[in-house]
């Protein structure tokens, strides 16, 4: 069966993690680390690693190919959200340069370990540009969203076209607003899920019109997150599969529109690895090939 990097929502194949003993690595690492990169609150460390076991287990459930990043003592705590250091295409990995200073150590530990998996690299986003895998999402197989955000810059969105379009690939900007500022978490994926063709779980309030009219344009049906469920990940959702979603616990709103819609859920726990991180599912992994039906 052909495989293919460029969607968000086929049966997935191979995936990328960083497991909260190899990112977290103590309590004493947390204790340090936590305030300086804004997490809500403190994660413990022991309950981080038994959620971490559940949430990978889903994919060990489903006879996922995982691929693990290996300790690097260097990088914060933020390394466990490993989706944001590359991007994954049908020609290669593109390495990012992250917009949160202290994780500028992390595309460089993906390059390295890239290279001794024989993963191939097409290219790096090379300073001024910023760009974090948080902020791209594949629409179709030739287009890719790209959100400007205080985490990806002008520069990092024209280089990464200037890789991808002799590729035939489309990169449609989406100008995503201030909200809480540079400090924050905010990412086109914190506001757009795919799980499906043409569905895809949306938190509307700060979605730019332009770009929710393009998704109903296209054919899309939208699943609505409430105000409520926003901050508690509800938005943050992995597909595995056309409608096999991951999901964080806490969203039963969500969950319930979901489920309407035929979708299949795989809940975790999720208080320590994702919530207090600001990381949901879609954070927490670097989804590399998926299944071409």
């Amino acid at each position: 069966m052909k495989k293919t990097s460029h969607t968000e929502y086929l049966d997935l194949e191979s995936v990328l993690i960083k497991s909260a003993d190899l990112a977290f690595l103590s309590q004493e690492k947390i204790d340090e680390e936590w305030k300086g990169l804004n997490y809500l609150e403190k994660p413990d460390f022991e309950s981080a690693k038994k959620e971490y076991r559940n949430f990978e287990k889903i994919f060990i459930e489903k006879e996922i190919k995982v691929f693990h990043l290996t300790k690097k003592n260097e990088l914060s705590l933020d390394s466990i959200y490993c989706r944001d250091a590359s991007i994954a295409t049908d020609f290669g990995m593109i390495l990012c340069r992250m917009g949160k200073a202290e994780r500028q150590g992390e595309p460089i530990a993906q390059k390295d370990y890239f290279l001794k998996q024989g993963i191939d690299v097409l290219g790096s986003i090379e300073a001024p540009g910023t760009l974090e895998g948080g902020d791209v999402a594949w629409l179709d197989r030739n287009t890719l969203a790209v959100g400007h955000t205080y985490r990806t810059n002008k520069s990092g969105i024209e280089q990464l076209k200037s890789m991808l379009e002799p590729h035939g690939v489309e990169i449609m900007v989406v100008e995503l607003p201030h909200y809480k500022g540079p400090s924050d978490v905010f990412h086109l994926m914190s506001i757009f899920s795919p799980v499906a063709e043409k569905l895809a779980v949306v938190y509307s309030p700060l979605m730019p019109i332009y770009f929710r009219n393009e998704l109903l344009a296209r054919g899309y049906e939208l699943v609505e997150v409430p105000d409520e469920e926003f901050d508690s990940m509800g938005c943050n959702v992995l597909s595995i599969g056309p409608k096999q979603c991951i999901v964080v616990e806490g969203n039963p709103v969500t969950e319930q529109r979901l489920r309407k819609r035929g979708c299949e859920l795989y809940l975790y726990k999720g208080e320590h690895i994702s919530v207090m991180g600001g990381g949901g599912p879609t954070c927490l992994t670097r989804p590399l090939k998926r299944t071409l039906k």
